[in-house]
């Protein structure tokens, strides 16, 4: 039974291409999970307050 090994510069390429091809998935799931669990408007201070404890939305979007 003779078993071939693919040569070492093939084994390179291949670990390399598959560590960016995760890499690139791994972001792209990122971003999608980023958009899909965006939180609707939440109730938060208008004014700023003095009370320590106390935020308000850098930028009100609501």
């Amino acid at each position: 039974m003779n078993i071939t090994i693919a040569p070492p510069k093939r084994w390179i390429f291949l670990v390399v291409a598959l560590g960016l091809s995760v890499v690139i998935l791994a972001n792209i799931h990122l971003v999608y999970v980023a958009f899909q669990s965006r939180p609707d408007c939440v109730d938060h201070l208008k004014v700023k307050g003095q009370q320590n404890g106390t935020y308000r939305a850098a930028d009100s979007a609501c």
